[in-house]
């Protein structure tokens, strides 16, 4: 694919993802430590938080045997603290977490989200906490593909309703193959059932880590930032997320979570 072509691909991105954000689907799963939480309405009155996440996204959010945890759940639990609330988590698949929200199953949703305007149509975002890009995902000893450029006419896997999903899902000649958590995109490319595999970058890192088989491709694209979602006018919630976004960066928080999660 020419540049000029990848770049009209690219500036796409940010504006033309409404079916991705409108597809969420209702196959939300129960919280294994956290049974039952999903049929609560939240309310005004209740002693707790629930957050919305797919844990599936090291190492913003991952499970550690039962235990949910994560760069995510760090800032997560701090909310809860700032409102004196206990923090309960629901772990769902990354395209139903919208839905989930918007039908008061879950009060935010801290899963490594990209703001765009069509999610900004269903939720209203916190301030924005973190910068990522998509990374490519290849076989070790894949020295074909190099590029985003190189993605066309090749089976690419990724993760449904993801902001990688959206980018090959409108490049022309790109064959996608969709899968509802990153690691089993993952698993199809060292099965040879997909050439490459496209995720944010910082889980690529995760998936890769420790593995000889596979490796990242130091070419990432297409820009995108995190927010935390709440439901429209839920401004409460909403300034409390940010108030305590602005003191972990403040305090030093910020950076200690930052140090415990993330590898350079």
């Amino acid at each position: 694919m020419k540049a000029n072509k990848l770049i009209k691909v690219i500036a796409l991105v940010g504006i033309g993802v409404l079916s991705i954000g409108l597809m969420a689907g209702c196959g939300a799963k129960k919280n294994e430590a956290e049974p039952g939480v999903a049929s609560a309405s939240p309310s005004e009155e209740k002693n707790y938080i629930v957050m919305g996440t797919n844990a599936e996204f090291e190492p913003f959010e991952y499970r550690e045997g039962s235990e949910v945890v994560g760069f995510d759940v760090e800032i997560a639990k701090a909310v809860a603290a700032k409102m004196g609330k206990e923090l309960k988590i629901e772990d769902m698949e990354f395209n139903s977490l919208i839905v989930a929200l918007n039908n008061k199953q879950i009060d935010f949703i801290a899963a490594g989200m990209s703001v765009n305007p069509e999610r900004e149509a269903q939720v209203d975002f916190s301030d924005k906490y973190f910068k990522s890009k998509q990374a490519i995902i290849v076989k070790a000893d894949n020295n074909e593909i190099q590029t985003a450029d190189d993605l066309v006419g090749k089976k690419v896997g990724v993760q449904l309703g993801t902001t990688g999903d959206l980018f090959v899902s409108m490049t022309e000649g790109i064959e996608v193959i969709s899968f509802d958590k990153g690691p089993l995109a993952v698993m199809d490319l060292k099965a040879g059932k997909v050439d490459a595999v496209v995720i944010d970058a910082e889980p690529a890192k995760k998936l890769v880590e420790g593995q000889s088989d596979v490796k990242v491709i130091e070419a990432p694209f297409v820009e995108e930032e995190y927010a935390i979602a709440v439901r429209k006018g839920d401004t409460e919630l909403l300034t409390a997320i940010n108030e305590t976004i602005k003191e972990m960066k403040e305090n030093g928080e910020y950076d200690k979570a930052l140090a415990t999660y993330f590898t350079e």
